[in-house]
């Protein structure tokens, strides 16, 4: 008899066994092609923004990890990278750190889009599921997007490629079916301890999280060549007190990698720099609840995503992710 036999026999319910101390905590990825909706799903569920959003593919780039906690325990989210055909050196890391997560974690969940036409990226993804041991749950996102009839024979293509645990059709712009989503997850989760503090929503330093939000503002504002080649630094980030109240003082660069390109940053009269920062100042203000003073520059560093030692000095460092 395993566990969830006994607590049934002993008219204990999963929720009550939590509240007692049976908690369960796991690992879960998100994995799927670029702009398939990862990010948006992962700051849904947490109820909170911490990974960056665009239209633009390839927006996240570090593994990003956050933390859901309820009564039943805990969920903690790896958001990964896209994966695609890598270009350079950092579109080879980005690859590496989605495709390792698989092998480190309780529940998959794999992002679709509501369409029947499987197409060479998610055949790939295919390829790579099919090594995997853990419970893999099919998620259909946007089905907002279309009518409901279209969505059931996106259920019947995709159930014969891989041994779903759960297909579940969600919206994670407007938070359809996200709570039955959590409610499956729980579903495969080992029974353990917690991880994290039931306070805890993410394990991101705050000036990376800062360094995002700004990169998200800029691939909002820029064209579509640009975005792929930029990266941000915190140069420095002090709290001090202000007249009326505290303010953080954020001084921050953009990387490029072309002259061209940082003149198009930059703006006539700078003006594509300060819609940028104005942007940016607004969305760092709500997650640090308290005025910040946003100074932003642009530097030129040619090739840098085919330097080892500038993908590192830019925050995508191999050796991290793999901790």
């Amino acid at each position: 008899m395993n566990l969830d036999e006994m607590l049934a026999a002993s008219g204990i319910s999963g929720g009550a066994a939590a509240v007692n101390g049976n908690t369960k905590s796991g690992f879960v990825t998100f994995i799927g092609r670029p702009n398939v909706g990862k990010s948006t799903l992962m700051n849904r569920l947490i109820g909170q923004k911490i990974a960056i959003t665009s239209n633009k593919p390839q927006t996240t780039r570090n593994k990003i990890q956050t933390v859901y906690t309820d009564e039943r325990g805990q969920i903690i989210f790896l958001d990964t990278p896209g994966i695609h055909k890598a270009k350079n050196k950092l579109g080879e890391y980005m690859v590496n750190v989605a495709e390792k997560t698989l092998n480190e974690v309780d529940v998959v969940l794999w992002l679709v889009e509501p369409t029947t036409f499987i197409g060479a990226g998610e055949q790939h993804i295919i390829e790579k599921l099919k090594k995997v041991n853990a419970p893999i749950i099919l998620v259909i996102n946007k089905v907002d997007t279309v009518k409901k009839e279209e969505v059931l024979p996106v259920i019947d293509k995709y159930r014969t490629e891989v041994d779903f645990a759960e297909i579940i059709p969600i919206s994670a712009r407007n938070g359809d079916n996200t709570n039955e989503l959590v409610d499956a997850i729980f579903k495969y989760l080992p029974y353990g301890p917690m991880y994290y503090d039931e306070d805890t929503i993410t394990d991101q330093p705050m000036r990376q999280i800062v360094a995002e939000l700004i990169r998200e503002k800029a691939l909002h504002a820029l064209n579509e060549e640009i975005p792929h080649g930029i990266a941000v630094v915190i140069d420095s980030m002090k709290e001090r007190k202000g007249r009326n109240g505290k303010i953080t003082e954020i001084q921050a660069t953009i990387i490029c990698e072309r002259d061209s390109h940082k003149g198009i940053i930059i703006g006539k009269g700078g003006a594509m720099l300060k819609k940028i920062g104005a942007n940016a100042r607004y969305e760092i203000e709500k997650q640090l609840d308290m005025k910040v003073n946003l100074q932003l520059w642009v530097k030129v560093k040619k090739e840098w995503r085919d330097s080892d030692i500038l993908i590192k000095n830019f925050g995508y460092d191999k050796k991290k992710d793999d901790m």
